[in-house]
């Protein structure tokens, strides 16, 4: 297998700096569009066999050196007992998530009666690649599902979650702790599938203050973050707008933290210290840029990050009107920089 994605997460020295790139369900390819065309999203994310040539898909076009699996943070919640409607237009509950008597309701899924088809797409993607690549599990944080949860969808004020949280903390606690206690099994599942690594997404944390992650969010993750650790695979922790939440984030005890494009990356390596990788950090939009610049934006986060510890990203998720090809110099552009790096003959 190629190892130089994990070798990264545990800080070991790799020939070139390993790159994959988040996507948004691969809506940039025109091969993912040709086969979500006759299907419905959350359908293809319940269909092994598709999911599986769709998290193939990057690795073959671009030459990615890891795959994430196809599949959505809102999985998990659906087996809990929520009905969840997810569609092109985002996110939606038609049954909120706000009372005490709503989080009651909400089970705890056996991983592989509930999701199980995860666990299936993960096998069948390990065998279409020949273990030629790691294959990247992951799911959402307790506070990113619970917004959506709660929301009823996406939001743009968050006022429901938070209310929930500071008038009634304890429940919000409880829903919380429920939610940590389905995620954990349905990680494991996916590392007995044959995930090399696993990520968590707490794409909303940001929209907390430091001081609010610390109490709501933070037991939480260190919790799934040990746990998952004690299977022996790598754990990444990423959030969107979460600068300021860095060392919170260190807390966890994470292998690896990716930031957002909106900190350099070695001010990120300063906060985090010399015993976390990090991972990222190009704006998403900088695919858009002429490829001259494009690679001057590269090789900067490159210099900034160093040799050792740094898996290369995009600060958050690939746009759908993105260019495959911009994406593929941006691969081709990692390997090369990557690899002068380490020799110690990469240009300013």
């Amino acid at each position: 297998m190629n190892d130089r994605l994990l070798r990264a997460a545990r800080r070991q020295p790799t020939d070139t700096t390993p790159v994959w790139l988040m996507r948004q369900a691969g809506r940039y390819l025109p091969e993912y569009r040709a086969i979500r065309g006759n299907i419905a999203f959350l359908d293809l994310c319940k269909h092994p066999d598709l999911a599986a040539e769709v998290t193939v898909q990057p690795v073959t076009r671009l030459g990615v050196d890891a795959a994430i699996i196809f599949s959505d943070i809102l999985i998990p919640v659906e087996a809990m007992g929520i009905t969840l409607e997810l569609g092109d237009k985002g996110p939606h509950f038609p049954e909120p998530v706000r009372t005490a008597a709503d989080i009651a309701r909400l089970g705890v899924p056996d991983p592989v009666q509930g999701t199980g088809f995860v666990a299936e797409a993960i096998r069948r993607t390990r065998k279409a690649l020949n273990d030629s690549v790691p294959v990247i599990g992951f799911a959402g944080a307790p506070f990113t599902l619970a917004a959506y949860m709660v929301e009823g969808g996406g939001s743009k004020s968050y006022i429901l979650i938070k209310r929930l949280m500071f008038e009634q903390p304890a429940l919000a606690h409880q829903l919380f702790s429920k939610l940590t206690d389905t995620l954990i099994p349905y990680l494991k599942m996916q590392v007995e599938a044959g995930a090399s690594i696993v990520q968590i997404f707490d794409s909303w944390g940001g929209e907390l203050s430091p001081w609010d992650y610390e109490r709501f969010c933070i037991p939480y993750l260190k919790r799934m973050v040990s746990e998952l650790q004690a299977t022996g695979v790598p754990v990444i922790v990423f959030g969107v707008g979460m600068s300021t939440h860095l060392s919170l984030l260190k807390g966890t005890g994470a292998d690896v933290v990716g930031l957002d494009w909106t900190l350099p990356m070695d001010e990120g390596r300063r906060v985090l210290g010399p015993d976390v990788a990090v991972q990222g950090n190009l704006d998403p939009l900088h695919l858009f840029l002429p490829r001259e610049e494009l690679d001057g934006r590269v090789r900067d986060i490159l210099r900034r990050a160093g040799p050792v510890g740094h898996i290369f990203n995009l600060g958050h998720g690939i746009l759908p009107p993105t260019d495959p090809d911009a994406a593929k110099f941006v691969v081709d552009a990692v390997h090369r920089h990557g690899a002068a790096l380490r020799a110690g003959t990469l240009t300013p």
